[in-house]
């Protein structure tokens, strides 16, 4: 078992982890597909998705509304649609309305009175904007693909966050919903890492690539962590 109290910093993948993300793409896609009548179930959508995604995230640094934007644009291109500006756009714009899950604003909050809170994620500033006034929790520090112009799984983005914050590795504890975006790259640098399982329930790697890792410790939901680390788990 971690031993919290040699931690002073969290940091948190944020999309998949603290929010709500396949829910948020499902949400977004689905309907593009059902205007060229396109029966494709979520677990397909999903996965083409996470594809898509790794794919245009390892090429040169592009914003991640453009990731995005290129992602719908080869969704039209594998099943034969040519989508519309606004489709193109679709991703992008519903980010803002993609919710928390049940349990995370509560777990920040908790968390907040022990730790520093850091955000490491793969956004836009300007699109992690919608997301911080949603969840209403201040964060210490806030890294994204933007500033350090790299996507995770790069190790790129980690150094720039150590940087940043000044925090040394040995005080931080990662904790995220990817294996192959956070997990892995963090285990490589030397961070100890906990793994929220949200798909523990489900098959297959959703809005992920497969990827393989050994977290030091994985959990189901965030409100696991705040009981771990208050000692009333």
């Amino acid at each position: 078992m971690l031993d919290f109290s040699q931690y002073e910093a969290l940091t948190f993948d944020c999309y998949g982890t603290i929010i709500n993300w396949e829910q948020g793409i499902l949400e977004a896609i689905k309907p593009v597909l059902a205007a060229y009548q396109l029966g494709i179930d979520d677990s397909q959508i999903l996965e083409l998705f996470a594809q898509l995604e790794g794919e245009n995230e390892a090429g040169e640094y592009q914003s991640y509304r453009s990731v995005l934007g290129q992602v719908m644009q080869q969704f039209g291109e594998k099943l034969g649609f040519v989508p519309t500006s606004d489709q193109l756009n679709c991703l992008a714009d519903s980010i803002q309305n993609w919710q928390p899950f049940p349990d995370s604003i509560d777990t920040l909050k908790r968390l907040k009175q022990q730790f520093k809170l850091v955000i490491i994620s793969n956004i836009d500033d300007d699109l992690f904007a919608f997301t911080a006034k949603r969840l209403g929790v201040p964060f210490d520090f806030v890294i994204t693909a933007f500033q350090a112009k790299s996507y995770k799984p790069s190790t790129h983005n980690f150094e720039f966050a150590f940087e940043k914050t000044g925090i040394p590795r040995d005080k931080i504890l990662h904790v995220a919903q990817s294996i192959y975006h956070d997990i892995v790259p963090a285990k490589a640098l030397g961070l100890s890492t906990v793994w929220v399982n949200r798909r523990h329930d489900q098959a297959g790697f959703g809005a992920t690539l497969p990827a393989s890792s050994q977290p030091d410790l994985e959990i189901p939901n965030l409100e696991t962590l705040a009981k771990l680390a208050e000692g009333t788990a």
